[in-house]
């Protein structure tokens, strides 16, 4: 997690508005803090709450916008299990600094070859609470990146509900991120 100060948004950019899952639009010149910078998209303070903004708009926030994120194990080698993983830890929800597989939000991953030689994979994940609007970002964000991956032809990630999520379900590893060990 990184906190900056204050800057002025450069142009107009597409957000989505935290924790509702609003789409908005920030305008040029909106004075905003960045408070996080995980998995490559960015949380923002600005007027109006919290708000998630996008890789493709990074310039907005004066920052160079970065290649996809595929993990450096998953280049130049076909999507394995291990690789697959390896990505799903690269999405974040837009409040909590841990990765949905530590977080305990990821609760299955399947991959199948298809018969063009390519590859599906289907994971069922969940959300911290029901009621999160930003589910639809946060499973949107997973499918993107696993698409990305070589020999990934088709990728769907589906929101479940059962069983309910509960802080138990927090790897090690998150909970250390959380000062919750």
């Amino acid at each position: 997690m990184e906190n900056m100060s204050s800057i002025q948004l450069k142009r107009d950019c597409a957000a989505i508005q935290i924790p509702a899952g609003n789409a908005v639009t920030l305008l040029a010149g909106t004075s905003v803090d960045i408070t996080q910078t995980l998995g490559g998209s960015y949380t923002v303070h600005a007027p109006g709450g919290l708000f998630r903004i996008g890789a493709q708009d990074a310039d907005a926030l004066g920052i160079e916008s970065p290649s996809p994120a595929t993990p450096m194990a998953a280049v130049g080698r076909p999507a394995d299990e291990q690789a697959i993983w390896d990505t799903l830890r690269t999405c974040f929800d837009p409040e909590i600094p841990v990765n949905i597989v530590d977080l305990g939000l990821v609760y299955d991953m399947r991959l199948e070859k298809l018969p063009s030689g390519e590859s599906r994979v289907d994971v069922k994940m969940t959300l911290t609470a029901p009621g999160c609007g930003m589910g639809p970002s946060i499973a949107g964000d997973a499918q993107v990146k696993l698409l990305n991956l070589p020999g990934i032809e088709e990728a769907h990630v589906e929101i479940v509900w059962e069983p309910p999520w509960h802080h138990s379900m927090i790897t090690e590893a998150g909970r250390k991120v959380l000062g919750l060990d």
